[in-house]
């Protein structure tokens, strides 16, 4: 009885609305931000400027992959693995 109530607990807010509904939101969202801005994919140096600025706004000694290239490597395998799973779920 407990699951029944989680699940119907669970539906609420953004999942709730039907498909068209959520659609209609997300394109608002993507609407509101300059054509020219939107795909860091189509400005690489948008992107590298918002890494930069990223990055600068940690201290040094809590950026844990210049700490630890370790667990940057590791990092790195892991988003290998996850991209490489991803293109190939599909076929």
């Amino acid at each position: 009885m407990n699951k029944v109530k989680a699940a119907a607990k669970s539906r609420r807010g953004f999942a709730l609305m039907t498909p068209e509904r959520q659609r209609e939101i997300a394109r608002k969202g993507g609407k509101s931000v300059p054509s020219e801005q939107r795909s860091f994919a189509k400005n690489p140096e948008l992107a590298s400027t918002a890494g930069r600025k990223g990055g600068l706004a940690v201290s040094a000694a809590k950026r844990s992959f210049s700490v630890n290239r370790e667990l940057a490597a590791q990092a790195g395998r892991k988003g290998g693995h996850a991209s490489r799973g991803a293109s190939t779920a599909g076929t």
